[in-house]
């Protein structure tokens, strides 16, 4: 019995420290995405170590941003109190499909009919970004909130991002497209990343994508690209996307 209390009185202790190590970050971030973002990668949490922030990886192999858009509907992608204290929300949801694409766009959010399924990814992005311009807006209204009574309601900092290489040659020039289209900052792993799919090793004879991927790969319009790059905080591209993603959000993050 004693031992067990002991165990109990240690594990809230744990839980209690890193409670408070979080609050001491000076920032926090989400990150919505699949298979490329979810935790078992790890570019997004060294990203956040050296950014000094709370990551939240809410990144589920499989999703897609139908997905993202169903539980954001189902207040399951955040919670209220995790929307006050955010400083971004990070898009990383990939599929080579035009998101920026108008056929089916809603003016409000209020309007598109859920949940999504996968037949217009350009329509559940343009519901996720809506909402969440909507609900961080409407903070002014909620007596509750540190933004009450602000003209702007909580600032909004949303970011798209890329595929993690340039084969992706319809979602990576729609995703920039939108990135236009909002004024929302974009992670160019694609054009940060090392390597181009005009150009094959010159001694592998394969694309350069294919050499970081352990042979997981997939074709696209022909060619054989590297598909999902090998997992780990240790390997080289988790580290250099860590990097891309770094660069680009000390440029849009408030100093503090």
């Amino acid at each position: 019995m004693k031992k067990t209390a002991l165990v109990f009185v240690l594990l809230l202790a744990v839980l209690n420290s890193y409670s408070q190590i979080s609050e001491n970050k000076k920032y926090k971030i989400l990150l919505t995405g699949a298979s490329f973002a979810n935790d078992r990668n790890g570019w997004f949490e060294l990203g956040c170590e050296t950014l000094d922030a709370t990551p939240l990886n809410r990144a589920v192999p499989g999703h897609a941003i139908a997905d993202a858009a169903n539980m954001m509907n189902e207040g399951k992608l955040y919670s209220k109190e995790e929307l006050e204290d955010l400083d971004a929300l990070v898009i990383m949801h990939v599929h080579n499909k035009n998101v920026a694409d108008t056929v089916g766009l809603k003016k409000n959010y209020t309007e598109y009919k859920t949940p999504f399924d996968r037949s217009n990814y350009a329509a559940a992005y343009d519901y996720v970004i809506k909402r969440y311009i909507s609900e961080c807006y409407n903070l002014k209204f909620d007596k509750s909130s540190k933004f009450f009574g602000t003209e702007s309601g909580k600032p909004v900092v949303i970011i798209l991002s890329t595929h993690w290489h340039d084969g992706r040659t319809v979602f990576n020039p729609a995703i920039r497209q939108l990135s236009e289209k909002w004024g929302f900052p974009l992670i160019e792993f694609d054009k940060y990343i090392g390597f181009s799919k005009s150009q094959v090793h010159p001694v592998a004879g394969k694309q350069f994508s294919v050499l970081y991927t352990n042979n997981n790969t997939e074709e696209i319009d022909g060619t054989v690209f590297g598909w999902h790059p090998l997992e780990g905080k240790d390997k080289y591209i988790q580290q250099r996307m860590a990097a891309i993603f770094v660069d680009l959000m000390k440029k849009v993050l408030p100093l503090r």
